[in-house]
């Protein structure tokens, strides 16, 4: 079967690192696979199975383009570019790429609500144009039927546990608790200020990785920095991280907070399980869902922080030995076996 995965950038975003993960294990299964994508800034953030091939579409970057004109100009070039008529399956795994596809099967891994016309827009033409739908958790498949009566088939995330599990711990941030995904809204990054604020240890540091993103979040940036330096909390930022740094950043840490208030899986903190790092994540109905008893829940800063102090105070193997397990669960393989079930039912 010829495969084509488009995605909209080469860094490492949640639906990139998943668009990377899946057209790999599909190309091991024997699948002639192509990875699109638009090249932000240079080639894929890690080095991909030679078994896919891949179309880097360049993509420069524009001073003073606001989001706008950046997401419009997005979709033309990769449009213009794309040609999906030499293959059997095209397979678009966010708004831009599956505006810029035509026809195609969509991942909508959870949804937005966008202020931003053309990304509002955007948004919207992917979820209704497309001709057949995944999720990758039943909480969005429902969102998604509740809101325009579409029924997604739902197909869980893969996790690359072993590259988690088998990392040395990396010791150079000290005692750290972690978050991974940058500073902005979606990611519940003030929140996460405030959480951390409270648990009020000197011994502890607070490490932040990954930032990179098309939108413009500088005016929330702003907002961070002004309540890090009134709560008297000095955060460390990393911004993106090395593929091969990252398992030991996250196998180092004492705890992993995950407070963002939408998500359609949680691959960073099922990577954190894999690795036996405590994970607390934010109550929300698709985390539930994904994680079970395996992770301790906060809801607000304060449940929040009480929830991170259990963690790092009084660890429990049986829970650890539970997320180990869920992690190790979600294999690629079996992720690219039910999407060939299902490329195969259309």
């Amino acid at each position: 079967m010829k495969i084509a995965l488009l995605t909209y950038s080469t860094r490492p975003r949640g639906g990139v690192v998943h668009t990377l993960a899946l057209a790999e294990a599909l190309a091991a299964l024997g699948q002639d696979v192509t990875v699109w994508t638009l090249a932000r800034g240079g080639g894929f953030f890690r080095p991909v199975d030679q078994r896919v091939r891949l179309r880097q579409v360049s993509f420069d970057e524009v001073p003073g383009e606001d989001v706008g004109a950046r997401i419009l100009r997005s979709i033309e070039v990769l449009r213009a570019a794309f040609d999906g008529s030499a293959y059997d399956i095209v397979h678009a795994q966010d708004c831009i790429s599956a505006n810029a596809a035509g026809r195609c099967v969509r991942t909508i891994h959870h949804l937005d609500t966008f202020t931003t016309p053309e990304l509002a827009a955007c948004h919207e033409r992917a979820i209704v144009e497309p001709f057949a739908h995944l999720c990758v958790s039943a909480a969005v498949a429902a969102e998604v039927r509740a809101g325009w009566g579409i029924s997604p088939t739902v197909i869980p995330n893969g996790v690359d546990a072993a590259r988690f599990a088998n990392a040395v711990p990396d010791r150079r941030h000290g005692r750290y608790l972690l978050a991974v995904g940058g500073i902005e809204p979606r990611k519940g990054s003030l929140d996460l200020l405030r959480a951390f604020a409270r648990i009020g240890d000197p011994s502890l540091r607070l490490v932040i990785a990954g930032g990179e993103t098309l939108f413009d979040y500088r005016a929330y940036r702003v907002a961070f920095d002004e309540l890090a330096a009134a709560l008297g909390v000095t955060p460390e930022i990393l911004g993106p991280v090395a593929h091969d740094e990252l398992p030991g950043l996250v196998a180092g840490a004492a705890a992993f907070a995950f407070p963002s208030t939408k998500e359609g899986f949680g691959l960073a903190a099922m990577e954190a399980l894999a690795a036996g790092v405590p994970v607390v994540v934010r109550d929300l109905p698709v985390l539930r869902e994904v994680f079970g008893a395996s992770v301790l829940y906060g809801s607000e800063p304060a449940s929040f922080a009480d929830s991170l102090r259990t963690a790092m105070e009084k660890p429990d193997p049986a829970r650890a030995a539970a997320g180990r397990a869920r992690a190790e669960a979600h294999t690629w393989t079996g992720t690219a076996h039910r999407h060939l079930d299902f490329y195969r039912s259309l």
